[in-house]
């Protein structure tokens, strides 16, 4: 099976900043672009983006001003220097401890949103920010003690990791790795209906973590053997997203079926079939749907769609 190369960047990726992750130890130039007014600031309110334009059905990301953003900041949840766009400084900061985060901002700034829900509306560099943020914000809310010795922990590196007050253990945000495939067999390709799935009529690619001591492509073959049975070959790398719902990257791979016999793990799936690309390119009068525009599921299954064009 030929490798199939990616069309387009996926969602997530392409941010616009520099990380500059040499000065974040500079304290004197962290406090100091914390505390300029032309720094920027993305706040997160319990794992939702501010956004505006939603209504619209043309959302942009909302990123405040340091003045904008001075209630939230004296609220004082956790933050972080995400890096520099243009050289700016941008931030992010947690405001979860507020019941109703509006007014601690200026008035018609927009609301607060899942962005997964909109991230295709969003331009490509606006979608990386906020999940950045998203992620970061999401790992220091549920970092704040040791879990080696269980004292409490401290912010360093502009926010960007964790020090423990009682043994000094250092602690950076952790990401972790999900394999998700197209395992396909000629015209035909595997699409399973998961358990976890809100969309009842929706079937995607198969995915699933890496464990120990484990390759990205005996990962690959594990996981769709164990949720349908199926025997892959090859394994052909496509590209990668990050998925900071709360902390992954998801390592998309094309995959060659050895085997064809289903047989589902009901834990995982409540179903898996085979579809041709023609039943795939006219889902919607085949009576599934497909995953949303803005996944590398998505990706996965046009690019193989398209190799065949």
């Amino acid at each position: 099976m030929l490798s199939i190369p990616a069309s387009r960047p996926n969602a997530y990726t392409g941010s616009p900043l520099d990380r500059i992750s040499d000065r974040r130890e500079d304290a004197v130039f962290v406090e100091a672009a914390l505390a300029a007014p032309g720094s920027l600031i993305i706040p997160v309110w319990r794992a939702r983006s501010l956004m505006r334009g939603l209504e619209e059905g043309a959302p942009e990301a909302v990123l405040l001003t340091r003045e904008a953003a001075e209630a939230v900041l004296m609220a004082g949840g956790p933050w972080a220097l995400l890096g520099l766009r243009d050289g700016v400084p941008v931030f992010a900061v947690d405001c979860s401890a507020a019941e109703d985060p509006l007014p601690l901002l200026p008035e018609g700034f927009g609301s607060f949103a899942d962005l997964r829900a909109v991230a295709g509306l969003l331009p490509p560099g606006e979608a990386s920010m906020l999940a950045h943020a998203r992620g970061l914000m999401h790992w220091r809310t549920r970092h704040r003690f040791c879990g080696v010795c269980g004292g409490v922990c401290e912010p360093r590196s502009a926010g960007n990791a964790m020090a423990c007050t009682q043994c000094g253990a250092q602690h950076f945000p952790r990401t972790d790795p999900a394999v998700i495939m197209l395992v396909v067999d000629g015209d035909r390709c595997l699409l399973g209906h998961s358990t976890r799935f809100p969309n009842s009529t929706m079937y995607s690619t198969l995915a699933g973590f890496v464990e120990p001591g484990e390759s990205l492509e005996e990962a690959v073959r594990r996981e769709v053997f164990e949720e349908t049975g199926v025997r892959v070959g090859e394994a052909h790398y496509h590209s990668s997203q990050p998925w900071p719902f709360p902390a992954s990257i998801m390592l998309g791979f094309h995959a060659e079926a050895l085997s064809r016999e289903i047989t589902v793990d009901p834990a995982e799936l409540r179903d898996a079939r085979w579809f041709t690309r023609d039943e795939i390119r006219n889902h919607e009068n085949a009576g599934f749907s497909l995953p949303r525009v803005d996944s590398i599921a998505r990706r996965l299954i046009e690019d193989w769609l398209e190799s065949d064009s």
